[in-house]
């Protein structure tokens, strides 16, 4: 998966109150220089006729400021209009749109009146004049459908993210600038307006494929099987099953028999690597069950992802760390590359993962765990109430009270549920990454196992590649040495790495494949609900 990137809530709050504090945006300047007479078209609108447009176009009011602010520094010149009539530019956008509604399936931004007066003024040769009301009102519908469009493709739905679980920042997007940087300009795809994710330029390409594999889909219910299917068997449901692959990886064609020869152990293999599944190329429930998934859910799923994508912010170092929650991997960037992937082990269904970023500054080694109060309580004491001897048998002691509630820690060793190095990015939700004494839960195909944090698969090649550049003093040697003390040792890195702890459950790996991952936490139906339920 090639770069899924890129406020707290807690902090939400604090940036508004600074928001406050700030002095009051300053006046935007006018363009005295475009007159009559330098103007490029020389065709002007009075401006006045911006707040009649939006008494009679209220769904454009939200971006009141955004006109403003564009004709103002322009001195209310006509931006999609020139001497013969509709500019290059405005057609440009018009087919984007076009495309965008088309492939989408997303008509949120269509608008009956912008249509009529494109068509109108499309089918027709005139010359545009300063101060005609159909050249403004179609010049201010231009605009105001740009503003539309750009907030939807570049930003997201207007969704309060938090309230989907998801505490990355989302990506800003000025509209006024971007509108004043493509005017004029020859733009004909969206990437030349802003630079687009490149999983939501994939995502974005797959969803008219999975519309045209809709029109083919069968109603039919692939049975569950007493026991799993495995090469050189024969039945009449490996039919089923190879037209439904045949559907989905049309790369890898099937004959029509019901013998489960080599070519359905290949498409077996290739569909479970797809799904997250465990790979032996055997066809189980489980692959059953993904394979009864609708279509239709599936480009639900894919516009879900999408959304997401447009959420991210713009990667701003070349090294960085994402976590890909359902996909319960960790995936490592170094310059700009993938460097490696490792698998991970995320938080439960009652105990998720929060979806958040932050800066990991501290590797440490031999780390104590100061075990969480509510674990305490819902663990600890009920274990310490059955077997006296508890703390003592877990390399485990009591540092004091709060109240009739024991602090409890665990001492650097073997045993130590946090294993021998824990890496921190500070954060408000007490998540951090650490090794685990419990290696064999790795294995399985669903790791959401937690209490929250994340337990890596492979923490000392972690430590090894964030102690890179101090490597003559971090040998491999050294590093083993500092994981089994009889105290924790802190180690500050350098320079902070970034990490995105993210939740996509679609996207397309590096060899190019879809993949898709289950709604482990729900946040997939809750943000269906959110943009299909009209």
């Amino acid at each position: 998966m090639r770069k899924p990137i890129i406020l707290l809530c807690c902090t939400a709050f604090l940036f508004q109150a600074c928001d406050r504090l700030k002095k009051k945006k300053p006046p935007v300047i006018r363009d005295t220089t475009i007159t009559e007479t330098t103007s490029f078209n020389n065709l002007f609108f009075d401006s006045s006729a911006v707040n009649q447009f939006l008494i009679a176009y209220p769904e454009y009011a939200e971006y009141k400021q955004q006109f403003i602010d564009f004709y103002t520094q322009r001195n209310f010149e006509l931006a999609w209009f020139d001497s013969t009539g509709l500019a290059e530019q405005a057609h440009n956008f018009y087919n984007l749109q076009l495309n965008y509604i088309n492939n989408i399936g997303d008509s949120a931004i269509y608008h009956e009146a912008f249509q009529k007066i494109y068509d109108s003024l499309n089918a027709i040769q005139f010359k545009p004049e300063s101060g005609n009301p159909i050249v403004a009102n179609a010049e201010l519908l231009l605009t105001g459908q740009f503003f539309k469009y750009a907030s939807k493709v570049y930003g997201g739905s207007d969704i309060d993210a938090s309230e989907l679980g998801w505490f990355i920042p989302r990506k800003k997007i000025n509209l006024t600038a971007l509108l004043d940087t493509v005017i004029g300009k020859k733009v004909t795809t969206p990437e030349q307006y802003v630079p687009l994710n490149d999983q939501y330029k994939k995502l974005e390409a797959l969803v008219p494929v999975y519309v045209s594999k809709q029109k083919l889909e069968t109603t039919d219910t692939i049975l569950y099987v007493a026991k799993p299917l495995r090469q050189g068997d024969s039945a009449d449901i490996i039919v089923q099953i190879k037209n439904r692959l045949n559907l989905l990886q049309p790369d890898i064609p099937l004959d029509s028999s019901g013998m489960f020869d080599t070519s359905l152990v290949r498409a077996t293999k290739r569909f479970q690597r797809a799904m997250g599944l465990y790979v032996d190329g055997a066809i189980g429930n489980k692959m059953i069950a993904e394979l009864n998934v609708p279509l239709e859910k599936r480009i639900q799923q894919l516009l879900v992802n999408m959304e997401r994508m447009r959420w991210m912010p713009p990667e701003n170092d070349s090294n960085y760390i994402v976590v890909n929650i359902p996909e319960y991997k960790m995936h490592v960037y170094d310059s700009g590359r993938l460097a490696f992937d490792m698998n991970v082990i995320v938080g439960s269904a009652i105990n998720s993962t929060v979806i958040f970023n932050g800066n990991l500054k501290y590797v440490v080694f031999s780390p104590y765990w100061n075990v969480p109060e509510s674990i305490v309580k819902k663990e600890i004491m009920p274990a310490m109430a059955k077997d006296k001897n508890y703390i003592a048998k877990n390399e485990m002691e009591i540092t004091g009270y709060a109240g009739k509630i024991p602090i409890v820690r665990q001492k650097p060793g073997i045993k130590n549920s946090l294993g021998l190095v824990k890496f921190l990015f500070p954060n408000n939700y007490n998540i951090y990454f650490h090794d685990t004494p419990n290696r064999n839960l790795f294995s399985q195909s669903s790791r959401s196992l937690s209490h929250g944090c994340i337990r890596l698969g492979e923490p000392k090649k972690f430590a090894q590649y964030l102690l890179r550049e101090d490597s003559a003093i971090w040998s491999s040697r050294k590093i083993d040495s500092a994981m089994h003390l009889a105290k924790e040792k802190w180690v500050s890195l350098k320079k902070p790495i970034p990490v995105f702890l993210v939740y996509f459950t679609a996207w397309v790996d590096k060899n190019g494949v879809l993949n898709f991952r289950k709604d482990i936490y729900g946040h997939d139906e809750k943000m269906a609900t959110k943009l299909f339920s009209k």
